[in-house]
C-alpha cells in the first residue's frame, strides 16, 4: 500500500508541470515574452470555465485566447496594452481580478461593508441585552412555582 501511495505521488509531482493547458505549439519561442505570456494568462478568465483563468483551461475558447494574448506581445504590445484590447473586446468580466473603477465599486467595496456593518450589528445587540440584562431584577417565584419545583427536586433525587 505505502508503496502504491510513493508511486502514485511521483506521477503527480511529474504530471505537475502538465497541469496547465497551455499546449506546446502555443509556447513563443522568447522565454521573456513567454513569461510575460503565462504571467498574462493567469490574470484572464476562461469565459467557458468562468472561474478558472485561460492558462489553466483546455477549452477551446482558452485557447484562442491564449493565442491572441501571444499574438499582441509578439506584435509589440505591453501588458497593459493586452489586457486594455480583451476588455474592450470582451468586458471587464474577462478579468479574474477586475480593475478598481467607478463601474466596480460596489463590488469591491460591498464585503468590506458587510462585514464591517455585521460587526457593528454584533456590538450593538450585545451592549443592548448587557444594559437590559442589568436593568431587570430576576422575579422571586410564586409559593405554587416553589412547590412545584420542590416536587421536581424530590422526584428527581428519589430516581437515583
Amino acid at each position: 500500500m505505502r508503496r502504491m501511495m510513493v508511486a502514485f505521488l511521483a506521477l503527480m509531482l511529474l504530471a505537475w508541470p502538465a497541469v496547465h493547458a497551455v499546449q506546446p505549439d502555443e509556447i513563443m519561442s522568447d522565454p521573456a515574452k513567454e513569461s510575460r505570456a503565462r504571467d498574462l494568462s493567469r490574470e484572464l478568465r476562461c469565459m467557458v470555465c468562468q472561474n478558472q483563468s485561460i492558462d489553466d483551461s483546455d477549452a477551446p475558447l482558452a485557447r484562442d485566447l491564449r493565442l491572441l494574448v501571444r499574438e499582441r506581445i509578439a506584435a509589440g504590445d505591453s501588458n497593459s496594452q493586452v489586457l486594455d484590447f480583451l476588455v474592450a473586446r470582451y468586458g471587464e468580466f474577462v478579468l479574474l481580478k477586475p480593475r478598481f473603477e467607478r463601474q466596480t465599486m460596489l463590488l469591491w467595496l460591498l464585503a468590506p461593508l458587510l462585514l464591517t456593518g455585521g460587526g457593528l450589528a454584533l456590538w450593538l445587540q450585545i451592549r443592548r441585552r448587557a444594559r437590559s440584562g442589568a436593568d431587570v431584577p430576576a422575579a422571586p417565584l410564586t409559593p405554587e412555582e416553589e412547590a412545584r419545583l420542590a416536587a421536581l427536586m424530590s422526584d428527581e433525587a428519589t430516581s437515583r
